[in-house]
């Protein structure tokens, strides 16, 4: 009689699933730190910077751009805040959003009128290299001002304290007494441009694919 023995090791050239799952593990875990490492804030953070107020360049209600007389320019996404957009033909946003002017020359009145001006820095940037962090006027928060105003909504429950978590809790501190504003939250109303955007390609394309892939 012959015994037939079953072989346990695996086939030459198949990589058990294991081995595969390990590995992609390893990658993700690899780009997860390079992603971290390449978000991390070169410049001081974690406490008060003093910054002269004519070095400061108001955008839109929630973004700064810092000219240092060494030459660094430095943009500020300040946290904690989400304000009205301004309208950006040149990156698909063709209309102002209800009270985003205002909210806007709020901005640069509040930035305007301070003698003082203070930056906090969060530990990473954003995923545009921009600083996340939070701007103080005569030692006020500005992201609680412009709640208080009407023309922001807070984003510590979507993104977090950063960090910064007295700050951050100004902020929900002020949101929790605020009225109601008028107003779509940004996110949802850059998220339906976007939608907008992506139909008229969509529909662009469409009326294109006949002639494309006509014969000759």
């Amino acid at each position: 009689m012959t015994i037939r023995t079953l072989s346990l090791a695996p086939r030459r050239g198949i990589v058990p699933a294991a081995c595969l799952l390990a590995i992609a593990i390893a990658i993700a875990a690899a780009s997860n730190a390079h992603a971290a490492e390449d978000r991390a804030q070169s410049r001081p953070h974690g406490e008060r910077v003093s910054v002269d107020p004519g070095l400061v360049e108001v955008g839109d209600g929630d973004t700064v751009t810092i000219r240092w007389p060494d030459g660094d320019v430095e943009r500020v996404r300040i946290l904690g805040i989400d304000t009205p957009e301004v309208a950006h033909p040149q990156w698909g946003q063709p209309h102002d959003q209800l009270l985003g002017p205002e909210a806007a020359a709020f901005g640069a009145g509040a930035f305007a009128a301070a003698e003082r001006i203070e930056l906090l820095r969060a530990a990473e940037t954003d995923p545009y290299g921009r600083t996340l962090g939070y701007v103080f006027l005569n030692g006020k928060n500005y992201s609680v001002l412009l709640i208080r105003g009407g023309f922001a909504v807070e984003t510590v429950n979507h993104y977090g304290d950063n960090g910064l978590p007295d700050e951050a809790a100004a902020v929900l501190a002020a949101a929790a007494v605020a009225p109601p504003v008028p107003f779509d939250e940004p996110y949802r109303y850059r998220r339906r441009l976007r939608d907008i955007r992506a139909w008229h390609e969509a529909r662009e394309a469409g009326r294109a694919a006949p002639a494309d892939s006509a014969g000759p």
